[in-house]
Protein backbone atom coordinates (compact mmCIF):
# COMPACT_ATOMS: atom_id res chain seq x y z
CA UNK A 1 0.00 0.00 0.00
CA UNK A 2 1.21 3.51 -1.48
CA UNK A 3 0.33 6.44 0.76
CA UNK A 4 2.04 8.84 -1.37
CA UNK A 5 4.40 11.73 -0.17
CA UNK A 6 2.53 15.12 0.74
CA UNK A 7 3.71 18.57 1.84
CA UNK A 8 1.74 18.34 5.59
CA UNK A 9 -1.44 16.70 4.83
CA UNK A 10 -2.88 14.14 3.25
CA UNK A 11 -4.58 15.00 0.27
CA UNK A 12 -2.91 12.68 -1.73
CA UNK A 13 -4.08 9.56 -0.42
CA UNK A 14 -7.80 8.22 -0.79
CA UNK A 15 -10.22 8.34 2.13
CA UNK A 16 -9.94 4.52 2.89
CA UNK A 17 -6.24 4.75 2.61
CA UNK A 18 -6.57 8.33 4.98
CA UNK A 19 -7.90 5.90 7.36
CA UNK A 20 -5.88 3.08 7.22
CA UNK A 21 -2.75 5.24 7.71
CA UNK A 22 -4.39 7.27 10.74
CA UNK A 23 -5.37 4.21 12.49
CA UNK A 24 -2.23 2.70 11.90
CA UNK A 25 -0.60 5.96 13.30
CA UNK A 26 -2.02 6.05 16.54
CA UNK A 27 -1.58 2.53 16.99
CA UNK A 28 2.17 2.85 16.91
CA UNK A 29 1.81 5.94 18.61
CA UNK A 30 0.57 4.22 21.82
CA UNK A 31 3.21 1.62 21.52
CA UNK A 32 6.06 3.89 20.90
CA UNK A 33 5.19 5.80 23.68
CA UNK A 34 4.92 2.85 26.32
CA UNK A 35 8.38 1.71 25.20
CA UNK A 36 10.19 5.57 24.46
CA UNK A 37 11.82 6.88 27.48
CA UNK A 38 10.40 10.76 27.07
CA UNK A 39 12.60 12.10 29.99
CA UNK A 40 15.73 10.91 28.42
CA UNK A 41 14.19 11.30 24.39
CA UNK A 42 14.34 15.32 25.37
CA UNK A 43 18.04 15.04 26.43
CA UNK A 44 18.82 13.33 23.03
CA UNK A 45 19.46 15.47 19.74
CA UNK A 46 16.91 15.13 16.84
CA UNK A 47 18.95 12.83 14.23
CA UNK A 48 19.72 10.55 17.90
CA UNK A 49 15.77 10.58 18.76
CA UNK A 50 14.65 10.10 14.90
CA UNK A 51 17.05 7.11 14.72
CA UNK A 52 15.83 5.39 17.65
CA UNK A 53 12.56 6.11 17.30
CA UNK A 54 12.88 4.48 13.40
CA UNK A 55 14.53 1.43 15.10
CA UNK A 56 11.54 1.30 17.61
CA UNK A 57 9.16 1.88 14.91
CA UNK A 58 10.78 -1.92 12.48
CA UNK A 59 9.91 -3.43 15.75
CA UNK A 60 6.64 -2.39 16.00
CA UNK A 61 5.91 -2.54 12.21
CA UNK A 62 7.22 -5.77 12.52
CA UNK A 63 4.82 -7.07 15.19
CA UNK A 64 1.68 -5.57 13.41
CA UNK A 65 2.90 -7.63 10.64
CA UNK A 66 2.02 -4.07 8.57
CA UNK A 67 4.80 -3.78 6.20
CA UNK A 68 5.60 0.05 5.01
CA UNK A 69 7.61 1.34 2.52
CA UNK A 70 10.95 3.45 3.30
CA UNK A 71 9.01 6.23 2.37
CA UNK A 72 6.21 5.81 4.26
CA UNK A 73 8.32 4.94 7.36
CA UNK A 74 10.40 7.70 6.92
CA UNK A 75 7.00 9.96 6.66
CA UNK A 76 5.62 7.93 9.83
CA UNK A 77 8.47 8.68 11.79
CA UNK A 78 7.96 12.41 10.91
CA UNK A 79 4.45 12.27 11.93
CA UNK A 80 5.05 10.28 15.29
CA UNK A 81 7.65 12.68 16.26
CA UNK A 82 5.71 15.63 15.42
CA UNK A 83 2.54 13.85 17.81
CA UNK A 84 5.09 13.91 20.95
CA UNK A 85 7.28 16.61 20.83
CA UNK A 86 5.96 19.27 18.69
CA UNK A 87 2.34 20.37 17.58
CA UNK A 88 1.11 17.18 15.88
CA UNK A 89 -0.88 18.31 12.32
CA UNK A 90 0.10 21.68 12.01
CA UNK A 91 4.03 21.60 12.72
CA UNK A 92 4.64 21.35 9.15
CA UNK A 93 3.06 24.59 8.61
CA UNK A 94 5.02 26.01 11.18
CA UNK A 95 7.95 25.50 9.29
CA UNK A 96 6.60 26.82 5.75
CA UNK A 97 8.13 30.66 5.86
CA UNK A 98 5.38 31.73 3.39
CA UNK A 99 2.20 31.32 6.04
CA UNK A 100 2.18 34.30 8.04
CA UNK A 101 -1.16 33.02 9.97
CA UNK A 102 -2.76 29.38 10.66
CA UNK A 103 -6.36 29.16 12.19
CA UNK A 104 -7.83 26.12 13.13
CA UNK A 105 -11.94 26.14 13.98
CA UNK A 106 -12.02 22.97 14.79
CA UNK A 107 -10.08 19.85 14.43
CA UNK A 108 -11.36 19.09 10.09
CA UNK A 109 -11.30 23.41 9.35
CA UNK A 110 -7.69 24.63 9.33
CA UNK A 111 -6.80 27.70 7.07
CA UNK A 112 -3.48 29.27 6.32
CA UNK A 113 -2.74 33.10 4.97
CA UNK A 114 -0.27 32.76 2.86
CA UNK A 115 0.51 36.28 0.75
CA UNK A 116 -2.64 37.93 2.52
CA UNK A 117 -5.15 35.93 1.48
CA UNK A 118 -6.27 32.97 3.13
CA UNK A 119 -7.00 29.61 1.87
CA UNK A 120 -8.14 26.06 3.66
CA UNK A 121 -6.05 23.41 3.90
CA UNK A 122 -6.23 19.30 4.29
CA UNK A 123 -4.50 19.33 7.41
CA UNK A 124 -7.08 17.87 10.06
CA UNK A 125 -6.34 16.61 13.93
CA UNK A 126 -8.24 13.27 14.75
CA UNK A 127 -10.85 14.93 17.05
CA UNK A 128 -11.53 17.65 19.35
CA UNK A 129 -9.62 15.82 22.06
CA UNK A 130 -6.68 15.79 20.17
CA UNK A 131 -6.60 19.56 18.99
CA UNK A 132 -7.22 20.47 23.20
CA UNK A 133 -4.23 18.08 23.97
CA UNK A 134 -1.98 20.25 21.50
CA UNK A 135 -3.19 23.53 22.76
CA UNK A 136 -2.68 22.20 26.29
CA UNK A 137 0.72 21.67 25.53
CA UNK A 138 1.32 24.98 24.04
CA UNK A 139 -0.02 26.18 27.42
CA UNK A 140 2.31 24.39 29.43
CA UNK A 141 5.01 25.24 27.13
CA UNK A 142 5.19 28.56 28.49
CA UNK A 143 3.61 27.90 32.15
CA UNK A 144 0.15 28.70 31.61
CA UNK A 145 -3.12 26.93 31.52
CA UNK A 146 -6.17 26.14 29.55
CA UNK A 147 -9.13 24.38 31.07
CA UNK A 148 -12.78 25.12 31.30
CA UNK A 149 -12.04 27.33 34.51
CA UNK A 150 -9.59 29.57 32.20
CA UNK A 151 -11.49 28.52 28.98
CA UNK A 152 -8.86 31.33 26.86
CA UNK A 153 -5.24 31.60 26.28
CA UNK A 154 -2.78 34.09 25.04
CA UNK A 155 1.14 32.85 24.61
CA UNK A 156 3.75 32.80 22.08
CA UNK A 157 5.63 29.44 20.83
CA UNK A 158 9.53 29.06 20.97
CA UNK A 159 10.05 30.96 17.35
CA UNK A 160 8.35 33.80 18.82
CA UNK A 161 4.73 33.46 17.44
CA UNK A 162 1.60 34.75 18.72
CA UNK A 163 -0.94 31.81 20.19
CA UNK A 164 -4.52 32.37 21.27
CA UNK A 165 -6.98 29.63 21.84
CA UNK A 166 -10.34 29.41 23.03
CA UNK A 167 -12.02 26.35 24.01
CA UNK A 168 -15.41 24.86 24.95
CA UNK A 169 -17.69 26.30 26.98
CA UNK A 170 -16.70 29.52 25.59
CA UNK A 171 -16.20 28.23 21.95
CA UNK A 172 -19.15 26.45 20.74
CA UNK A 173 -18.22 24.02 18.05
CA UNK A 174 -15.22 22.84 19.68
CA UNK A 175 -11.44 23.90 20.62
CA UNK A 176 -10.05 27.38 18.02
CA UNK A 177 -6.77 28.07 17.69
CA UNK A 178 -5.00 31.09 16.02
CA UNK A 179 -1.43 30.91 15.44
CA UNK A 180 0.12 34.65 13.94
CA UNK A 181 3.83 33.85 12.97
CA UNK A 182 6.66 36.31 12.89
CA UNK A 183 9.85 35.97 10.73
CA UNK A 184 12.64 34.52 12.11
CA UNK A 185 14.81 37.33 11.16
CA UNK A 186 13.10 41.06 11.82
CA UNK A 187 12.26 42.28 9.04
CA UNK A 188 14.11 45.13 8.30
CA UNK A 189 13.08 49.42 7.12
CA UNK A 190 14.73 48.29 3.63
CA UNK A 191 12.71 45.00 3.37
CA UNK A 192 9.27 46.92 3.74
CA UNK A 193 10.58 49.38 1.39
CA UNK A 194 11.02 46.91 -1.44
CA UNK A 195 7.52 45.03 -0.69
CA UNK A 196 5.87 48.64 -1.47
CA UNK A 197 5.01 48.76 2.14
CA UNK A 198 6.33 52.12 2.85
CA UNK A 199 7.73 55.10 0.90
CA UNK A 200 12.01 55.79 1.30
CA UNK A 201 11.42 58.91 2.46
CA UNK A 202 8.71 57.81 5.48
CA UNK A 203 11.48 55.61 6.31
CA UNK A 204 13.58 58.59 6.86
CA UNK A 205 11.31 60.46 8.55
CA UNK A 206 10.11 57.83 10.83
CA UNK A 207 14.03 57.27 11.85
CA UNK A 208 14.90 60.76 12.87
CA UNK A 209 11.48 60.70 14.92
CA UNK A 210 12.33 57.72 16.50
CA UNK A 211 16.16 59.14 17.28
CA UNK A 212 15.16 62.69 18.24
CA UNK A 213 12.79 60.90 21.22
CA UNK A 214 9.16 61.74 19.40
CA UNK A 215 6.15 59.47 20.73
CA UNK A 216 4.87 57.69 18.60
CA UNK A 217 1.25 56.04 18.46
CA UNK A 218 0.74 53.11 16.34
CA UNK A 219 -2.97 52.12 14.95
CA UNK A 220 -4.33 49.82 12.73
CA UNK A 221 -6.92 46.68 12.15
CA UNK A 222 -5.03 42.59 12.96
CA UNK A 223 -2.95 41.64 10.91
CA UNK A 224 -1.84 45.31 9.45
CA UNK A 225 1.75 44.81 10.56
CA UNK A 226 1.72 47.29 13.64
CA UNK A 227 4.19 44.54 16.17
CA UNK A 228 6.81 44.55 12.75
CA UNK A 229 6.55 48.26 12.17
CA UNK A 230 7.69 48.61 15.69
CA UNK A 231 10.32 46.36 15.76
CA UNK A 232 11.71 48.26 12.96
CA UNK A 233 11.05 51.83 14.64
CA UNK A 234 13.31 49.77 17.45
CA UNK A 235 16.54 49.42 15.59
CA UNK A 236 16.58 53.48 15.61
CA UNK A 237 17.03 53.82 19.62
CA UNK A 238 20.59 55.20 20.42
CA UNK A 239 22.32 51.78 21.75
CA UNK A 240 22.96 53.89 24.84
CA UNK A 241 19.71 54.02 25.94
CA UNK A 242 17.73 51.56 28.37
CA UNK A 243 14.68 50.20 26.69
CA UNK A 244 11.68 48.44 28.84
CA UNK A 245 8.82 46.90 26.93
CA UNK A 246 5.87 45.75 28.60
CA UNK A 247 3.38 43.16 26.62
CA UNK A 248 0.85 40.26 27.44
CA UNK A 249 2.46 37.73 25.04
CA UNK A 250 6.24 38.44 24.18
CA UNK A 251 6.10 38.66 20.86
CA UNK A 252 8.32 42.26 20.26
CA UNK A 253 11.87 41.25 18.15
CA UNK A 254 13.53 44.80 19.43
CA UNK A 255 17.05 45.26 17.29
CA UNK A 256 18.87 46.29 20.34
CA UNK A 257 21.15 44.52 23.09
CA UNK A 258 20.02 47.01 25.97
CA UNK A 259 16.46 45.59 26.59
CA UNK A 260 14.07 44.62 29.23
CA UNK A 261 11.49 42.69 28.34
CA UNK A 262 8.56 41.89 30.66
CA UNK A 263 5.31 39.85 30.32
CA UNK A 264 1.73 40.30 32.25
CA UNK A 265 0.87 36.89 34.44
CA UNK A 266 -2.87 35.66 34.33
CA UNK A 267 -4.37 34.47 37.47
CA UNK A 268 -3.57 31.36 39.13
CA UNK A 269 -6.45 28.22 39.37
CA UNK A 270 -7.57 30.53 42.85
CA UNK A 271 -8.17 33.77 40.63
CA UNK A 272 -5.10 35.49 42.73
CA UNK A 273 -1.63 36.19 41.81
CA UNK A 274 -2.46 38.13 38.04
CA UNK A 275 0.08 40.89 37.37
CA UNK A 276 -1.81 43.49 34.63
CA UNK A 277 -0.10 45.51 32.02
CA UNK A 278 -0.58 48.73 34.30
CA UNK A 279 0.88 46.51 36.89
CA UNK A 280 4.03 46.13 35.07
CA UNK A 281 3.81 49.59 33.74
CA UNK A 282 4.50 51.32 36.96
CA UNK A 283 6.81 48.97 38.16
CA UNK A 284 9.00 49.86 35.10
CA UNK A 285 9.05 53.54 35.68
CA UNK A 286 11.26 52.43 39.08
CA UNK A 287 13.78 50.64 36.51
CA UNK A 288 15.36 53.69 35.19
CA UNK A 289 14.31 53.50 31.59
CA UNK A 290 15.14 55.69 29.15
CA UNK A 291 11.98 54.21 26.76
CA UNK A 292 9.15 52.06 27.58
CA UNK A 293 7.56 50.35 24.82
CA UNK A 294 4.09 48.52 25.34
CA UNK A 295 3.48 46.19 22.69
CA UNK A 296 -0.59 46.76 22.79
CA UNK A 297 -2.31 49.19 24.83
CA UNK A 298 -6.06 47.69 26.05
CA UNK A 299 -7.13 49.36 28.99
CA UNK A 300 -6.57 51.74 31.55
CA UNK A 301 -2.53 51.25 31.40
CA UNK A 302 -3.16 53.90 28.97
CA UNK A 303 -3.06 56.71 31.42
CA UNK A 304 0.11 55.33 32.86
CA UNK A 305 1.55 55.42 29.24
CA UNK A 306 0.55 59.24 28.85
CA UNK A 307 1.83 60.17 32.17
CA UNK A 308 5.41 58.26 31.74
CA UNK A 309 5.50 59.73 28.07
CA UNK A 310 5.02 63.74 29.92
CA UNK A 311 7.29 62.90 32.65
CA UNK A 312 10.72 62.17 31.48
CA UNK A 313 10.16 58.89 29.08
CA UNK A 314 10.13 60.89 25.53
CA UNK A 315 10.90 58.79 22.48
CA UNK A 316 8.42 55.69 24.18
CA UNK A 317 5.90 53.52 21.56
CA UNK A 318 3.00 51.40 21.26
CA UNK A 319 0.34 50.66 19.16
CA UNK A 320 -3.44 49.78 19.36
CA UNK A 321 -6.23 48.96 17.16
CA UNK A 322 -8.29 51.68 15.24
CA UNK A 323 -9.77 51.68 12.03
CA UNK A 324 -7.82 55.68 11.35
CA UNK A 325 -5.79 58.07 12.93
CA UNK A 326 -8.81 60.07 14.86
CA UNK A 327 -10.25 56.78 16.02
CA UNK A 328 -7.29 55.76 17.81
CA UNK A 329 -7.32 59.41 19.74
CA UNK A 330 -10.67 58.37 20.35
CA UNK A 331 -9.33 54.81 22.08
CA UNK A 332 -6.83 56.11 23.89
CA UNK A 333 -8.97 58.62 25.10
CA UNK A 334 -11.65 55.90 26.41
CA UNK A 335 -9.09 53.80 27.92
CA UNK A 336 -8.01 56.51 30.18
CA UNK A 337 -11.25 57.09 30.96
CA UNK A 338 -11.19 53.23 32.14
CA UNK A 339 -9.20 54.03 34.57
CA UNK A 340 -11.91 55.23 36.80
CA UNK A 341 -10.09 58.83 38.22
CA UNK A 342 -13.29 61.00 36.10
CA UNK A 343 -11.08 62.86 34.22
CA UNK A 344 -12.94 65.51 32.35
CA UNK A 345 -12.63 65.09 28.47
CA UNK A 346 -10.77 68.20 27.48
CA UNK A 347 -8.06 67.57 30.45
CA UNK A 348 -7.32 63.44 29.24
CA UNK A 349 -7.46 65.29 25.50
CA UNK A 350 -4.89 68.00 26.71
CA UNK A 351 -2.44 65.03 28.48
CA UNK A 352 -2.85 63.32 24.56
CA UNK A 353 -1.73 66.08 22.84
CA UNK A 354 1.05 67.04 25.06
CA UNK A 355 2.42 63.36 25.53
CA UNK A 356 1.92 62.05 21.71
CA UNK A 357 3.91 63.45 18.95
CA UNK A 358 3.14 61.30 15.98
CA UNK A 359 0.67 58.59 14.82
CA UNK A 360 1.07 55.71 12.19
CA UNK A 361 -1.59 54.22 10.58
CA UNK A 362 -1.25 51.14 8.72
CA UNK A 363 -3.67 48.98 6.71
CA UNK A 364 -4.28 46.16 4.73
CA UNK A 365 -5.28 47.37 1.29
CA UNK A 366 -7.63 45.62 -1.22
CA UNK A 367 -5.88 42.37 -1.80
CA UNK A 368 -4.26 41.77 1.78
CA UNK A 369 -1.05 43.71 1.16
CA UNK A 370 0.03 45.75 4.23
CA UNK A 371 0.90 48.89 3.63
CA UNK A 372 1.50 52.62 6.19
CA UNK A 373 -1.55 54.74 5.26
CA UNK A 374 -0.92 57.60 7.35
CA UNK A 375 2.15 59.31 9.21
CA UNK A 376 0.02 62.36 10.78
CA UNK A 377 1.27 64.71 13.56
CA UNK A 378 -0.54 65.66 16.82
CA UNK A 379 -0.19 70.01 16.67
CA UNK A 380 -1.80 70.84 19.71
CA UNK A 381 -5.84 71.24 20.67
CA UNK A 382 -8.09 73.75 19.32
CA UNK A 383 -10.84 74.02 21.35
CA UNK A 384 -11.45 70.57 22.75
CA UNK A 385 -10.18 68.84 19.68
CA UNK A 386 -6.76 67.40 19.16
CA UNK A 387 -5.45 68.58 16.24
CA UNK A 388 -4.23 65.99 13.74
CA UNK A 389 -2.08 66.62 9.98
CA UNK A 390 -1.58 64.28 7.80
CA UNK A 391 2.04 64.42 6.45
CA UNK A 392 2.19 60.91 4.79
CA UNK A 393 -0.35 58.87 2.99
CA UNK A 394 -1.15 56.05 0.54
CA UNK A 395 -3.71 57.04 -1.89
CA UNK A 396 -5.58 54.20 -3.52
CA UNK A 397 -6.57 54.77 -6.77
CA UNK A 398 -7.72 51.08 -7.93
CA UNK A 399 -7.28 47.45 -8.34
CA UNK A 400 -4.79 45.49 -10.90
CA UNK A 401 -6.37 42.59 -12.58
CA UNK A 402 -5.03 40.10 -9.55
CA UNK A 403 -7.23 41.87 -7.41
CA UNK A 404 -4.89 43.92 -5.73
CA UNK A 405 -4.64 47.59 -4.64
CA UNK A 406 -2.97 50.02 -6.84
CA UNK A 407 -1.95 53.57 -5.73
CA UNK A 408 0.56 55.84 -4.41
CA UNK A 409 2.44 57.30 -1.57
CA UNK A 410 2.35 60.83 -1.57
CA UNK A 411 3.93 63.81 0.48
CA UNK A 412 1.25 65.91 1.56
CA UNK A 413 2.55 69.54 1.26
CA UNK A 414 2.63 69.84 5.20
CA UNK A 415 5.84 71.07 6.95
CA UNK A 416 5.52 69.13 10.35
CA UNK A 417 5.95 71.98 13.62
CA UNK A 418 8.56 68.64 15.28
CA UNK A 419 10.93 69.98 12.37
CA UNK A 420 12.52 72.72 14.91
CA UNK A 421 12.80 69.76 17.52
CA UNK A 422 14.37 67.58 15.22
CA UNK A 423 16.99 70.42 14.12
CA UNK A 424 17.49 71.21 17.80
CA UNK A 425 19.19 67.79 17.92
CA UNK A 426 20.99 68.28 14.79
CA UNK A 427 18.97 66.86 11.94
CA UNK A 428 18.32 68.36 9.41
CA UNK A 429 15.90 66.58 6.66
CA UNK A 430 15.96 68.05 2.82
CA UNK A 431 13.86 71.02 2.33
CA UNK A 432 12.01 69.20 -0.04
CA UNK A 433 10.68 66.06 1.44
CA UNK A 434 7.67 67.62 2.88
CA UNK A 435 6.65 69.14 -0.48
CA UNK A 436 3.23 68.50 -1.59
CA UNK A 437 4.24 65.37 -4.39
CA UNK A 438 4.12 61.34 -5.31
CA UNK A 439 6.66 59.46 -3.72
CA UNK A 440 8.61 57.19 -5.66
CA UNK A 441 7.88 53.33 -6.18
CA UNK A 442 11.05 50.52 -5.68
CA UNK A 443 9.59 49.58 -9.32
CA UNK A 444 10.35 53.58 -10.75
CA UNK A 445 13.33 53.94 -8.45
CA UNK A 446 14.96 50.89 -10.11
CA UNK A 447 13.63 52.27 -13.52
CA UNK A 448 15.38 55.78 -13.16
CA UNK A 449 18.89 53.36 -11.69
CA UNK A 450 18.97 51.44 -15.19
CA UNK A 451 18.11 54.49 -17.19
CA UNK A 452 21.27 55.87 -15.99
Amino acid sequence: MNFGRTNGNDAQRGPQDQHVFQQLKLQVHRKLLEVLDLNEAHRMSFEDLHRECSARLDLLLTEQRFPLSASEKQRLVRELLDEIFGLGPIEDLLSDPEISDILVNGPNKVYIERFGRLEPTNVSFRSNEHLLHVIQRIAGSVGRRIDESSPMLDARLLDGSRVNAIIPPLSLKGPALSIRRFGRVPISAERLVGLDSIAEDMVVFLEACVRCRMNILISGGTGTGKTTLLNVLSKWIPADERVVTIEDAAELQLQREHVVQLETRPPNIEGKGEVTQRDLLRNSLRMRPDRIIIGEVRGAEALDMLQAMNTGHEGSMTTVHANQTRDALRRVENMVSMAGLNYPVHVIREQMASALNLVVHLDRVTGGQRKVVTIAEITGMEGETICLQTIFQFKQLGVDDAGRAVGRFEACGVRPRLLSRLEEEGVVLPQDMFQRRTLKSPAQLDAQANAR
